[in-house]
């Protein structure tokens, strides 16, 4: 751990990529329970293990009439001296934080925490709310892993262009995902970032800001994970652009995503880097 980062070649990355991705998947598959191995074809991964901070009270809803089964989980925080979109963190501290979009198959995001986790990493999931709504144990199972749990919209609509035509609606989609949020952990979660990139108009930030969001969260290294066609293409996109402080973009649920974290993850580990969430990231 620690010291200057070394340049990692194609080749030399994609070979040992190779080789650890056989072990790692070998690994997973000799263990059955938890989590399962990739399957063949499409790269499925299938699995699952169910595994929180008092929140500040927010203007979207009333106290909750139960006490959230979550404990306490934290709510936004403004950082003085960041901008209103904050796409990295301080470049001086050997840390970055892996973001990931909540939503799709829900064993597929099991699967990935349990990964997550087992490299002692933690991450910002930002939950769009109507995968919330399908699958509102999830919301636990990120704060349990140790996690943080923000707001992706509620449908996952074109934000942007939303506000331009309806400022209402555009409300409406922040704002019911913050209540969802709440409800189900006490706070209307960590961070926001619009749908379906993490870019802010000014309009957007301004109804984030109204919603409760003092900042919106964005990254500077895009894995382009719903675009990838296997692990490699993941990892060069990732690897070649990682530094301190970053901010990465992943999806929670591609199979090619939760394929390549165990490779990624170590390669983040070899560089003397470490995890952590958004918000320890700019603590």
């Amino acid at each position: 751990m620690g010291g200057r980062e070394r340049p990692v070649h194609r080749r030399d990355a994609l070979g040992a990529g190779a080789v650890l991705l056989a072990s790692a998947l070998a690994a997973g598959c000799a263990r059955g329970g938890g989590e399962a191995g990739v399957r063949g074809g499409d790269g499925a991964v299938r699995g699952g293990d169910g595994a929180g901070g008092g929140a500040p009270v927010s203007s979207l809803s009333p106290p909750a009439s139960s006490p959230s089964p979550y404990g306490s989980a934290a709510g936004p925080r403004r950082f003085p001296g960041w901008p209103g979109v904050i796409t990295h963190g301080p470049r001086d501290r050997p840390r970055i934080a892996l973001t990931f979009e909540g939503r799709g198959d829900p064993g597929l995001a099991r699967a990935a925490l349990a990964r997550i986790e087992r490299a002692g990493a933690r991450v910002t999931v930002l939950a769009v709310g109507s995968w919330l709504e399908a699958h509102p144990e999830l919301a636990r199972r990120i704060l349990d892993g140790g996690h943080e749990i923000g707001n992706h919209t509620e449908r996952h609509r074109d934000l942007a262009a939303l506000a331009e035509r309806d400022e209402h609606s555009a409300y409406e989609e922040i704002a019911a995902c913050a209540r969802r949020l709440r409800r189900l952990t006490g706070s209307i979660g960590t961070w926001f970032r619009p749908s379906p990139g993490p870019g802010a108009t000014a309009p957007v930030r301004r109804l984030a800001a109204r919603a409760g969001y003092p900042h919106v969260l964005g990254y500077d290294v895009e894995s382009r994970d719903h675009a990838a066609t296997g692990v490699p293409a993941v990892l060069r996109k990732v690897t070649g652009e990682l530094r301190h402080g970053s901010v990465v973009g992943l999806s929670l649920a591609r199979p090619v995503t939760v394929a390549a974290l165990p490779l990624l993850l170590t390669e983040i580990d070899r560089r003397g880097l470490r995890a952590v969430t958004a918000t320890e990231l700019l603590s």
